[in-house]
């Protein structure tokens, strides 16, 4: 029991780096993205990413994963670290932040449905509940971040790819940590991602040697923490749990990008910005509570027994 008690509790931490990392990634991506183009970012960004991972998996002597994992991994790959990081790059590119969130958290959702009918995970009703809170607190969230005239149709397109990307590629991965580890998963996935955005190769050459030093610095941070660092606890927790309530605790995200820009960037939030951050934190919760255990029915006293 002891031992149970302590893997949840390390799941829980790894989680909660994961999420504490992919909100910080936003305010990095500000300052890269004024400097690099969309598939120079994630090239960049994955490049920093598989240089780290690599001298990890060479120190713990990793090797290479087993075969039977490699579909998952390619997968998630080319879904996620590649696909996913494009799109979302451009995509920030073409709406504001607030609505960018706002679509980008359908993943989540998306990822519950696909994990119950690829994987057969249950949606037990706290989690559908938690959810629902989530996702309406992500809603107040972008709306309240929303500027006006600042999106696109193909904005909003990509907002949308980005978001099957992400679920797609998180359902993919699920299956292979059952077969790898953690580790090999997030640094041979993230190896397939650069492979994939090897097109934009010429670009981040060029974009490099034009853009500030801060840019960069931001860049190498996105591949070194939010990639490297991030995806691995992300991959450690998710074996562990189930891909629902992984999904659902990334409603998390917006919370805390609210109170990052805050401190970082003096992005004083408005009442709705706050409300929509405490809504989506309550919902986490709710995702990731048990229902408690039914009390034992006291047992019926024998005809023998004393008064």
């Amino acid at each position: 029991m002891k031992r149970l008690r302590r893997g949840e509790l390390l799941a829980a931490g790894a989680a909660c780096v994961t999420v504490v990392l992919w909100a910080s990634a936003f305010v990095s991506i500000r300052s890269a993205g004024a400097a690099y183009s969309p598939g120079a970012l994630a090239l960049g960004r994955l490049l920093a990413g598989v240089l780290v991972l690599g001298v990890l998996c060479a120190v713990r002597r990793e090797g290479l994963p087993p075969r039977s994992a490699w579909r998952g991994i390619a997968l998630s790959g080319v879904l996620w670290f590649g696909f996913y990081m494009v799109a979302l790059n451009w995509a920030e590119q073409q709406v504001d932040a607030g609505t960018a969130a706002l679509v980008v958290n359908i993943g989540p959702i998306l990822i519950a449905l696909l994990a119950s009918k690829v994987l057969g995970d249950a949606m037990p009703p706290r989690l559908v509940a938690g959810m629902a809170v989530s996702f309406a607190g992500a809603v107040a969230v972008g709306l309240s971040m929303s500027g006006s005239g600042g999106s696109s149709v193909l904005g909003v397109v990509l907002c949308l790819l980005a978001a099957v990307g992400y679920a797609a590629g998180v359902v993919a991965q699920k299956p292979a940590l059952g077969r790898a580890s953690a580790l090999q998963v997030t640094t041979f996935g993230c190896a397939v991602g650069a492979v994939m955005c090897l097109p934009f190769a010429g670009q981040l050459v060029r974009e490099a040697g034009e853009a500030p030093l801060r840019a960069t610095l931001n860049m190498v941070y996105l591949g070194v923490f939010p990639t490297a660092l991030a995806f691995t606890t992300w991959a450690y927790a998710l074996a562990r749990t189930s891909a629902g309530r992984m999904g659902a605790t990334t409603y998390a995200v917006p919370a805390l990008v609210v109170v990052m820009a805050w401190a970082a960037l003096g992005e004083v939030p408005g009442a709705l910005t706050l409300a929509g951050g405490a809504l989506c934190l309550a919902g986490v919760a709710v995702s990731r509570s048990r229902p408690r255990a039914a009390a034992p029915e006291p047992r019926p006293q024998s005809a023998d027994a004393t008064v």
